[in-house]
């Protein structure tokens, strides 16, 4: 089965048609149902490419995180150092902004990184968004990866958070695994495209 636009092929049988920026493969994908969290194994693509797709906590205000693993999912402990900057609007158009959050960010540190926050548990509310990661299977440099979400909070407000940042390691990267902060993830799916 493929996509086809105007009369041109865009994916076929899962993989994106040559003229599309490469060789884009659909790997894995998940959909969460009162899940604890989704893990996916990485291999030997060049860049990963990550949809994240209506992820709606079950517990409201949850934040949505992500970390790597080395150990092929045994531990999610990989040193990150990342940045983290977001724009805000509230639906009530009480208040907006767009500013860098400290508080978000890591600088070697070990722990989930957080990519969506407050994340509404509203049935109308969800957080939607796409993760790059760059050569996870490198063993010379360190593993570059960057996210953009857009996040509907359980204080009514639309944030489109900016991440970007590496994980401080040599070793191969084999899993990433998402989670929730409190709960689980109630429903959304993800998708997992290697690209070469």
């Amino acid at each position: 089965m493929g996509l086809i636009s105007n009369g041109t092929t865009i994916f076929d049988n899962g993989a994106m048609a040559s003229g599309f920026g490469g060789s884009m493969v659909l790997v894995s994908s998940a959909t969460a149902s009162s899940s604890a969290s989704i893990e996916f194994t990485l291999g030997d693509y060049k860049e990963y490419k990550l949809f994240l797709v209506n992820m709606h906590p079950a517990t409201d205000s949850a934040n949505l995180e992500m970390n790597f693993s080395t150990d092929n999912g045994s531990n999610y402990n990989v040193t990150k150092t990342t940045t983290f900057f977001e724009a805000e609007h509230a639906e009530n158009d009480s208040g907006s902004g767009l500013a860098y959050n400290s508080a978000s960010d890591i600088a070697q540190g070990t722990g989930f990184q957080r990519i969506a926050g407050n994340v509404g548990g509203d049935a109308d509310q969800c957080c939607n968004g796409i993760i790059h990661i760059f050569n996870p299977s490198s063993t010379t440099f360190v593993k570059h990866f960057t996210s953009r979400i857009s996040n509907t909070r359980s204080d009514n407000a639309e944030f489109d958070i900016y991440i970007a940042g590496y994980a401080n390691t040599t070793s191969a990267l084999t899993n990433i695994k998402f989670q929730m902060s409190s709960g689980d993830i109630d429903d959304g799916k993800i998708l997992m495209f290697g690209i070469n």
